[in-house]
């Protein structure tokens, strides 16, 4: 959420920022309202925790001159009554107001689009050059069978929908693609992190407004743990409550893990197969760092992405994020769409497979990480996240794309000391 100190210094910014998020404004005016009361009561407090201090002096005073006290001490029942309630106030106060923040999204880049939803996303570039068929092509669910790579029949049986069993070159797929994209943050200076697949809601409250996402989560049932749904979650939560020198920063980090997601809602072809699973593989890029430096690190992070799928020899474009297909935490969002030549009834279209956002200090107000600067002075940090590969949808891109006459795969040259076979093998007699 947003620092509150910009409520009560800049409202407009947040203002202007919600209008072009096409959101109500009426919520930054509940947080200032909010506020400035819960800050009257901590003053009405702070003045009559004064006035029971110098009761309490006075009631000392005539004990030890034994006269009565009885008037003062009925003074300080209720100086101490007013107090509670005051209390009382300034929590449901502070509570009201810190309810509608967390509803207010981040202040938006200058450059972010305006749009009604992911069709006005704009595109910044393109890589690659698409593939050109002299056959008719297969989607990855049709290669996938003849292939031998995935079984979902079995998966919906003993799991549900959208759930799937890897085989053979699809499972040392998935693998190497994640050695792959791990060597190369390696590389660039990232420590890997095999983190946590749950958090308790606080840890997870400072990556995602569970609000919002209450239909995309997994809730462990009569345990306060929540399956994670991308690595950005538990690697942004090791910032929790923690105060970081400035010469520590950046910190970048690295995640391995399998990521769990509800995905209710989505029909149609294109999104069956591995496009859209309940479970499924990701290694993400994750940097701490401070607030002049977060504009560099954007741009390092989706370098790295992109270097990735250049390197696979994938045809993909990387687009603007527009205010309507925007995530509230976000003040800026690249996405990498990869070329699959088998959606939309085998026409082809770009579908996303990763994005790398800057949210500023947005979330390190939720988690309360700050840095102290060499003067002593502190503040929030910023964070930043971007995805560098997830598995099932580069599998897609690279079935798709890479599909030969015969019914066979080509794979990528950077993959095959990972994979250990340059090509899966037409099962055709």
């Amino acid at each position: 959420m947003l620092d509150i100190k910009l409520f009560r210094e800049n409202p407009k910014a947040i203002k202007d920022s919600e209008k072009k998020r096409e959101h109500d404004v009426k919520l930054v005016d509940e947080v200032i309202k909010y506020d400035k009361l819960w800050r009257q009561a901590l003053q009405k407090v702070g003045k009559l925790k004064h006035k029971r201090n110098v009761v309490s002096e006075e009631i000392n005073a005539l004990k030890k001159a034994s006269k009565a006290v009885t008037a003062k001490v009925r003074d300080m029942k209720k100086v101490v009554a007013d107090i509670k309630k005051l209390d009382e106030a300034s929590e449901k106060y502070l509570k009201q107001r810190d309810d509608a923040r967390k509803q207010i999204g981040n202040l938006l880049h200058k450059t972010v689009p305006k749009g009604k939803d992911d069709s006005e996303n704009v595109q910044l570039k393109t890589s690659g050059k698409k593939p050109k068929f002299s056959f008719k092509i297969k989607d990855h669910i049709e290669l996938g069978k003849d292939l031998d790579l995935f079984d979902f029949d079995t998966a919906a049986r003993v799991s549900e929908a959208r759930f799937v069993y890897f085989k053979n070159e699809a499972a040392l797929l998935d693998m190497a693609l994640q050695k792959y994209a791990v060597d190369r943050l390696v590389k660039s200076g990232f420590s890997m992190i095999w983190p946590p697949l749950m958090l308790n809601r606080a840890a997870l409250a400072g990556g995602v407004n569970l609000h919002e996402f209450q239909d995309t989560i997994y809730k462990i049932e009569n345990q306060d743990l929540y399956l994670i749904g991308t690595s950005e979650l538990p690697l942004i939560a090791l910032g929790y409550k923690k105060l970081f020198e400035e010469d520590k920063l950046p910190i970048k980090t690295g995640g391995i893990s399998s990521c769990f997601r509800m995905e209710l809602g989505a029909h149609g072809r294109d999104d069956k197969g591995i496009f859209r699973m309940h479970q499924f593989n990701k290694i993400e890029q994750v940097v701490i760092c401070k607030p002049e430096d977060s504009k560099k690190y954007f741009k390092d992070m989706q370098r790295n992405a992109e270097k990735l799928f250049e390197d696979l020899g994938l045809h993909f474009r990387t687009v603007n994020i527009c205010t309507g297909d925007l995530g509230n935490k976000q003040h800026l969002q690249y996405d990498i769409e990869l070329w699959m030549p088998g959606q939309d009834n085998k026409k082809g279209r770009y579908r996303e497979e990763g994005s790398c956002s800057n949210c500023l200090s947005y979330q390190a107000e939720v988690l309360n990480t700050k840095v102290v600067r060499k003067d002593g002075t502190k503040e929030y940090v910023h964070m930043l996240n971007n995805t560098a590969i997830a598995t099932p949808r580069t599998i897609i891109a690279i079935l798709e794309n890479f599909q030969q006459k015969d019914g066979s795969v080509k794979i990528p040259k950077a993959l095959w000391k990972y994979t250990g076979f340059k090509i899966i093998p037409s099962k055709k007699n």
